[in-house]
Order: structure tokens, then C-alpha cells, then sequence
């Protein structure tokens, strides 16, 4: 860990994140609170700013991921935050004039970054941090975010509440001039001149052939699409947990949220003490599993105690679980494909999501709240059982596969 504070990509890049993680969670609270007070509560204003977040993934996820390969990582992340820079000015203009609904356009652009720098942020890593110390980068990256699950929605209302709408937007100004100005002290990286000779649809035709190549990458694949599909059926009704069978107030879900992100804080640093220890299938597999069985306890019980337990075990679960992947995919998918990788993973899975969640308030309907999230229980462990199929032995799998990448 020593060594890993020393080195100065993870430190910028770490930072950045932390700026980044604060703004998105003022921009998410202060859009949100300020689009309900704008239509009265609207569910259909307010369901169309997740559609605003999640379209883009669609649309520019795969062209990000292949940019990012043929592109300078330190200058798409760099040009990412300068563009959101002008995204804002532009968006408080108008809303200033009067056209709120320009504040959309805030949360549309931001996931329009997003889906070229996260790509590039993945490169500077395989690129500038020694591969012994990837799983600990991965599992410090987690943390990070966890702690902003917990204590993101707190900032933001906090904001929001003591200074509004302007300030909120103006605070983005600063955070993405911060993260521009960290990211210039970033090294430079490595171009890959030999890519820039393809069009863009040559990159993907590549870049399929490479997935189909590595089985590994096939697997984590499916595994990604069976967890999004059931995490998309019981995500829309969380809330009905709370309220339906724990006989709780909506707002009480906040602290149930809570939990899973301190579980999940906690599962990253156990994840960073003993990466290299842990037998990564074995952790898939068992915290598939258990998320399978979580699931149907949360609906069946009726005590908060339990269903608050069940969500920080789960929290610890998938920190380690994310760590153990993200880890692998970084080490063992040659620095050629990183970019594109992501941009053929990230739409897939987010589709998945969204296929369960457009069809879970009308399977609840037909059936019951109970059914639905067994269904889903089941599903999770389907997810579990096709990990099984994984091997995770990464100098091993790198090695071949680096000797694929080099035959494109």
C-alpha cells in the first residue's frame, strides 16, 4: 500500500475521482430536488432524468471505449472535464433565462463524458501502476466510491437546501476546473499508432473477434448480463420493501442504503489488506450465492434488524466481488482492448438493468412482491453457478491472451 501512495497516477487519478464523486452527487441531488419542485413531484419529469443518464450508455459507450484506445487517455480525461466545464455554463445561461429544462441537458452530459474517460482512466492505470499493485488500486478505487453511497446524498442535500440551484452548479464549475488542472500532472500516455489506421467500425469488428477469442471474457459476460437482468427486476422496488413489509416510511430507506454502502466500504478493505490471498472464483461464487439468498430473505422478512443486516453482508459481497473483476479485467485484457472492453461490457450490462426494471412493476403486478424478488434470488444464483465456469489464474490468462492481442 506504501508503494502504491507513492505513485503519483494513482494519487491524481484517486483525487480526481474524489472531486468527480462530489460533483456528481450535487449535480445528481440538486437536478433531482430542483425537477420535483419545478412539475410538483412528477414521476414521469422525474423518471426521465434516468433516462437522461442511462441513454447515453447506449450511444456512445462503445465509441468512448474505442476512442480511448485510439486516443491519448490523458487528454480525453482532461478534455472530459474541460467540456462539462462549458456543458455547465451553457446549462446555467439558459436556466437563468428561464429554460429549466435545460438542467437535463446537465445530467445527459455528464453520462456522455463519462463513457469516454472512465475508459481512459482504466488505460493511465494498465499503463503507469505496476500489475502487484493493481488489486489494491482497484480496491482503494471502491472505497472511494462506497464512502460516497454513504455520505454522497448528504452533501448534496446539504447544498442544495443552504444555497439552491445556482450554487449547486457553480460548485460543479469549480470541482471540474480542480480535476482538469490535477489530471494536466498526469504522464503522458502511450498512443497506439497502429489503431488509428482503422475506422471506428473496424475497431469494433476487432474488438468483437478479440471477446469471442477469450473465454474468460465471454463468461464474466454472461455472468454480468444474468446479475444486471435480476438486479433490474428488484431495483424499482426496493422501496416496497421498506414500506410494504417492514411497515416503515419511504424515507427510512435512506439508512438501509446506508448500510449496504458501509458494507461495501468495508468489503474494499478487506479486499485491499488480502487481494492477492483471496481465491477469486471461490469469492464470486460464494457472494453470488449469498446475494441470491439475501434477496429472498429481505422480502420474507418483516424485522429491520435482519433486512439491515442482509444488506450490509450483501454490501461486503459485491465490494469484494467488483474488486476481484475489475482486478482481472485490468491485469489479464492486453492495454489494446481496455478501452474498447468497456464499451462493449458497460451497454450490456446497463440493457440488462433496464430489460428487468421496465418489466418489474408488471410482474409485481401480476403476481406479488414476494414472487418477484425470489425470482430474482434465483436468478442471482444462476449468476453464481455460471462463475463457476471462470478461471481466474491471471499471469496465466494474460499471457495468452496478450499473445492473441498481438496477432490483431
Amino acid at each position: 500500500m506504501k508503494g502504491l501512495l507513492s505513485n503519483r497516477t494513482f494519487f491524481i487519478v484517486t483525487t480526481s475521482d474524489i472531486l468527480q464523486n462530489i460533483g456528481i452527487w450535487i449535480r445528481n441531488i440538486a437536478v433531482l430536488f430542483f425537477v420535483i419542485e419545478q412539475t410538483n413531484g412528477n414521476p414521469i419529469a422525474v423518471s426521465a432524468l434516468t433516462v437522461a443518464e442511462y441513454l447515453p450508455i447506449f450511444i456512445f459507450s462503445i465509441v468512448g471505449g474505442v476512442l480511448a484506445d485510439r486516443w491519448q487517455p490523458k487528454r480525453m480525461m482532461i478534455w472530459g472535464d474541460v467540456l462539462s466545464f462549458v456543458s455547465i455554463v451553457i446549462i446555467i445561461f439558459f436556466v437563468m433565462k428561464g429554460y429549466w429544462l435545460a438542467v437535463f441537458a446537465a445530467t445527459m452530459v455528464s453520462a456522455i463524458v463519462s463513457q469516454f474517460s472512465q475508459p481512459s482512466s482504466s488505460r493511465i492505470f494498465k499503463q503507469h501502476i505496476p500489475e502487484d499493485q493493481i488489486p489494491v488500486a482497484i480496491a482503494t478505487t471502491q472505497t472511494v466510491s462506497s464512502l460516497f453511497i454513504i455520505g454522497g446524498p448528504i452533501i448534496g442535500t446539504a447544498v442544495y437546501s443552504m444555497y439552491g440551484l445556482y450554487v449547486s452548479l457553480t460548485l460543479l464549475l469549480v470541482i471540474f476546473a480542480l480535476s482538469a488542472l490535477l489530471l494536466s500532472f498526469l504522464p503522458n500516455g502511450e498512443v497506439q499508432q497502429h489503431i488509428g489506421k482503422l475506422s471506428l467500425v473496424a475497431d469494433m469488428k476487432e474488438a468483437t473477434v478479440y471477446l469471442k477469442e477469450n473465454r474468460n471474457i465471454l463468461i464474466i459476460l454472461l455472468m454480468f448480463s444474468t446479475l444486471a437482468f435480476g438486479m433490474g427486476l428488484i431495483q424499482p422496488l426496493e422501496i416496497f420493501i421498506i414500506t410494504d413489509r417492514l411497515h416503515l416510511t419511504k424515507e427510512n430507506l435512506q439508512w438501509f442504503t446506508a448500510l449496504a454502502g458501509l458494507g461495501m466500504l468495508l468489503g474494499g478493505i478487506v479486499a485491499a489488506i488480502s487481494a492477492k490471498m483471496l481465491n477469486g472464483r471461490t469469492v464470486i461464487v460464494t457472494g453470488l450465492s449469498f446475494l441470491g439468498i439475501s434477496t429472498v430473505i429481505e422480502v420474507i422478512s418483516i424485522w429491520p434488524y435482519v433486512t439491515g443486516t442482509m444488506r450490509f453482508l450483501t454490501g461486503i459481497f459485491m465490494a469484494m466481488i467488483q474488486t476481484i473483476l475489475s482486478t482481472f479485467m485490468l491485469t489479464t485484457i492486453s492495454e489494446k482492448f481496455v478501452g474498447r472492453m468497456n464499451g462493449l461490457i458497460t451497454p450490456i450490462f446497463t440493457g440488462f438493468v433496464l430489460i428487468g426494471t421496465s418489466l418489474s412493476g408488471f410482474y409485481m403486478k401480476a403476481t406479488s412482491l414476494v414472487v418477484v424478488f425470489t425470482t430474482a434470488g434465483i436468478i442471482f444464483i444462476l449468476a453464481s453457478l455460471i462463475g463457476l465456469k471462470l478461471s481466474l489464474q491471471s499471469s496465466t490468462s494474460k499471457t495468452a491472451m496478450e499473445k492473441k492481442a498481438d496477432s490483431y
